[in-house]
């Protein structure tokens, strides 16, 4: 259970950081699809934080709450081979 919570929470990080980094790619390739008024490079920037935010949060998941060895899969293929 530990595992698959970690997983899930390095999935919803890695999502978050992705959805960021599309929205920097658009703002570089299309310019010209971000309201005229906007200033790009501070658009840039706000979403440089968010994936600055969600990457620390995965290091500190990952260097602070390492997965275990799953005991329970590790016991069912000890118990099949008797």
């Amino acid at each position: 259970m530990r595992n698959m919570l970690i997983d899930a929470q390095t999935s919803h990080l890695i999502g978050h950081m992705n959805k960021h980094k599309a929205n920097i790619e658009i703002l570089l390739t299309h310019p010209v699809g971000i309201g005229e008024h906007q200033d790009i490079q501070e658009a840039i920037e706000t979403e440089l934080e968010e994936i600055a935010n969600y990457h620390d949060k995965l290091e500190m998941l990952v260097k602070y709450f390492p997965k275990t060895e799953d005991k329970e899969n590790k016991n069912v293929g000890l118990t099949k081979g008797k």
